[in-house]
């Protein structure tokens, strides 16, 4: 790039801008920056987001401790010495706490 003329670098500089100026209108850059730059429109994306990611943590918790709490169960059906007496001591330590 050093060896070139002056007047090939300014036309590699002008291909530069234009991929530069294409890759930002195919972005729909202006439209992110209208959405970034309204405060009322941060604040409701946010509240939404927030809102719809803490019921969707409550019901994937839920259903992963029924889940385990029934894997539980039939693991003390077996009869499974070890894994059942460590069981039973944790159910007898949730009961004592009551």
């Amino acid at each position: 790039m050093f060896g070139k003329n002056k007047k090939e670098k300014l036309n590699l500089l002008e291909k530069s801008i234009d991929n530069l100026n294409k890759t930002l209108q195919e972005g729909n850059v202006a439209e992110w920056t209208y959405i970034f730059g309204s405060k009322k429109e941060i604040i409701k994306r946010n509240l939404l987001a927030g809102i719809f990611r803490g019921v969707g943590i409550g019901i994937g918790v839920t259903i992963i401790t029924a889940i385990l709490v029934i894997l539980l169960q039939k693991i003390v059906t077996l009869n499974i010495p070890v894994i059942g007496e460590y069981i039973a001591d944790i159910v007898e330590i949730v009961e004592r706490s009551r």
